[in-house]
């Protein structure tokens, strides 16, 4: 089912993962990953561990154009890294943390972590 991000709700941002799908950039083929997210809006974010060299990243950074998995929600989007300063750097790391942060010291990996928005279709 593909929806839009007017479609989505509480559970939706409540869910511990998203799959991402990106197109493999020497492959060409759909590559999905399972990865914690958080949602603010029609933006989706994330943090990559690995920065740069993580696969995703660097497949996204070929083709911005994704799709993102919730629950039974599938939606379309665009990726971009963020630069630090942005106001979108801040709030990407600040909103994973706290998502995930319960009982776990993430300080470093929210500090570290490439991040990445997702700016999902409307329509």
């Amino acid at each position: 089912m593909t929806a839009t991000s007017a479609d989505l709700d509480e559970r939706d941002v409540a869910e511990p993962f998203a799959y991402l799908t990106t197109t493999g950039r020497t492959s060409g083929l759909p590559r999905t990953i399972e990865i914690w997210f958080a949602l603010d809006g029609a933006t989706l974010y994330l943090l990559a561990g690995g920065r740069e060299r993580a696969q995703w990243v660097r497949n996204l950074q070929r083709d911005p154009r994704v799709t993102v998995r919730l629950r039974d929600r599938e939606l379309r989007g665009r990726a971009r890294v963020l630069a630090p300063g942005e106001d979108d750097d801040a709030t990407a790391r600040r909103l994973l943390v706290e998502k995930y942060g319960q009982g776990r010291d993430l300080s470093r990996w929210g500090r570290s972590a490439l991040p990445v928005a997702v700016d999902l279709s409307r329509g």
